[in-house]
């Protein structure tokens, strides 16, 4: 799967990269659904189950999300040159904004202006992590497999009504995946 990286793909991967980590605000969950529409459905890099896989398994490491999302993709993409173009595709906008904004923070801090744009901000977040989520419940129930069903209903249930800790459920979650798939291959090994 993963490619030879070449200087015109490792380009592309860089701007991209850069562009939409310029353009995320909300945290993580933002550039999901911003990374979906790059290079699931504009560039066709990646299918909606490797982008489903690259979801989980950022999700479920230590670190941001969008930094982990990009070593994958980079790698995918171009090996470990094209990890460390996309890494820095997406480290280098953050590091120039907050280093932009610590010189001027006391008058971003007492800015009204800058205040409300930040407000009307949170409602555009809210909905693209709902369009993220909604994508991705998508995802699990095109599988239509009811373990799969069942348990995004009890995770949610687990982490919205019993406050159980998010890490715990994604732990859970990890452990019975490879369970599930230890399952699939004793299956898979005895039919042959």
């Amino acid at each position: 799967m993963k490619k030879k990286a070449d200087a015109k793909t490792l380009w592309k991967l860089f701007a991209s990269m850069f562009v939409l980590s310029s353009c995320t605000f909300g945290g993580g969950f933002v550039i999901v659904s911003l990374m979906k529409k790059k290079f699931v459905d504009e560039k066709h890099w990646l299918d909606e189950d490797e982008m489903l896989d690259i979801t989980a398994i950022t999700q479920s490491t230590p670190g941001p999300l969008p930094v982990n999302a990009s070593v994958i993709i980079g790698y995918r993409m171009g090996g470990l040159v094209g990890a460390l173009t996309a890494v820095l595709g997406t480290i280098l906008p953050p590091m120039i904004i907050i280093s932009l904004i610590s010189l001027c923070y006391e008058q971003f801090r007492t800015n009204e202006v800058i205040a409300l744009a930040l407000r009307v901000t949170r409602a555009g977040v809210a909905a693209v992590i709902l369009d993220v989520t909604l994508n991705l419940a998508g995802n699990v129930l095109k599988t239509k497999r009811v373990m799969y069903m069942g348990m995004m209903v009890v995770c949610f249930a687990a982490v919205t009504v019993f406050d159980v800790s998010a890490m715990l459920v994604i732990l859970t979650c990890l452990l019975i995946g490879v369970a599930d798939a230890a399952i699939a291959c004793r299956k898979e090994a005895a039919v042959q």
